[in-house]
């Protein structure tokens, strides 16, 4: 989920241009709906890169034998 948080920023800013733009159709609700969830998202996946960062890799090295 940490991978997707640009592709959750891209989303709910489409779906909130579209939502909250002054445009009237049928599913307009569900478009504003779909930017609630995304803007969710986003903030849950920025909190988990905040609060559960990356593990550093590790590199092995091998150890010389005499």
């Amino acid at each position: 989920m940490k991978k997707k948080t640009l592709l959750f920023l891209v989303l709910a800013l489409i779906t909130g241009l579209i939502g909250f733009t002054g445009l009237s159709f049928s599913g307009i609700e569900v478009v504003r709906v779909m930017f609630l969830i995304f803007a969710d998202l986003v903030i849950v996946s920025l909190m988990a890169k905040l609060f559960f960062p990356d593990k550093p890799k590790v590199k092995y090295q091998p150890v010389k034998s005499e």
